[in-house]
């Protein structure tokens, strides 16, 4: 772990200027402070005399609503919320874009404000911040992304295998022997993973796997219009989602074209989210634990600053059996 005297070595300056440019201090330029929390960050230095004034985390989160209640990135919050009070913790919420990703390194952002760890939701595998994760030696607990062999990262999510594992076995137990997957993308750790996940639950079911019986694509509505028709051509009886905004939309789309949901068309999605109980029909999906998530990364980020270098908790994804599966229709025998 780097010290004072080692980033004073390599700019060249005095302890004493990079001991006031690490704590603030205001005899200092706003050049200098710049280039000595990037060559501290760079080389892996810790604040720890700012970090025992203060207990002070974040969670760095996109793509995700986190205000409205109810929504996903909600209730993941305040589950973490939940758990960081009760150990005196203060909290800062961090909405992020790529640009700001790109102008401001992980580790320089994360000195400049004295966070201890963060807990980072949203993120693709696109995202600069994700390049630095590899080599960063802040606690950092990642929502549905993972990074390897770095002890002070941990990941916490759900079980996607036991999620699609349940979800097809349900499906062949109805009869379905053509079952379809309609997803984002796989350029996020999580849609790739449940892309796996999908394909191995095929193979452990013994199931029939077609390039025709898949649908990627990076807008919903235009995914479900293109991809449903096109999957049901090919005998597809039965879709899974990778979220429930796209199995939901999928409903919308089969009511415009009178596909009866689930006589013509059984529908699963994943999360569990709270509209899905009232959908017409109630939409069967995989349930995600929200609050449960978010006091899971709280104790993963505990782990970490206690320097014990857990790697992933993935929680339960139990099957929510609703009105949107039925036997598979006989066109598809």
């Amino acid at each position: 772990m780097a010290t004072i005297s080692e980033i004073a070595d390599k700019l060249g300056i005095s302890k004493s200027t990079v001991s006031k440019a690490l704590n603030n201090a205001t005899d200092i330029s706003a050049d200098m402070r710049k280039k000595v929390l990037e060559t501290a960050a760079e080389l892996g230095y810790i604040n720890h005399r700012a970090n025992h004034l203060r207990k002070k985390v974040c969670i760095l989160i996109e793509n995700m609503d986190y205000e409205t209640p109810n929504q996903f990135g909600y209730d993941i919050v305040r589950g973490f919320q939940q758990m960081a009070e009760t150990e005196n913790w203060v909290t800062d919420i961090i909405p992020l874009t790529v640009e700001f990703q790109k102008m401001t390194p992980y580790g320089v952002f994360m000195l400049d404000h004295g966070y201890q760890a963060s807990f980072v939701l949203g993120f693709s595998l696109l995202d600069p911040w994700m390049q630095e994760f590899p080599a960063t030696q802040i606690p950092t607990v990642l929502y549905d992304n993972y990074i390897k062999s770095n002890p002070h990262i941990a990941s916490v999510g759900c079980d996607s295998q036991e999620g699609f594992d349940l979800a097809v076995k349900h499906l062949a137990e109805l009869g379905h022997k053509k079952i379809g997957l309609i997803s984002g993308p796989t350029d996020s750790y999580i849609i790739q993973a449940r892309y796996n996940a999908y394909i191995n639950a095929m193979n452990k079911y013994e199931l029939e796997i077609g390039e025709d019986y898949i649908g990627l694509g990076y807008y919903v509505a235009e995914s479900t219009r293109t991809y449903i028709p096109k999957l049901m051509s090919r005998g597809v009886t039965a879709i899974l989602f990778s979220h429930d905004i796209r199995a939901i939309s999928a409903l919308t789309e089969c009511l415009d074209r009178n596909i009866q949901i689930p006589a013509d068309l059984s529908i699963i999605g994943f999360d569990d989210l709270p509209m899905t109980a009232y959908t017409e029909p109630p939409l069967t999906t995989i349930r995600q634990d929200r609050i449960g998530l978010g006091k899971c990364g709280f104790y993963a980020m505990n782990c970490l600053l206690n320097r014990l270098p857990i790697g992933s908790i993935l929680l339960r994804a139990p099957l929510i059996v609703r009105g949107s599966t039925g036997p598979a229709p006989k066109r598809g025998t």
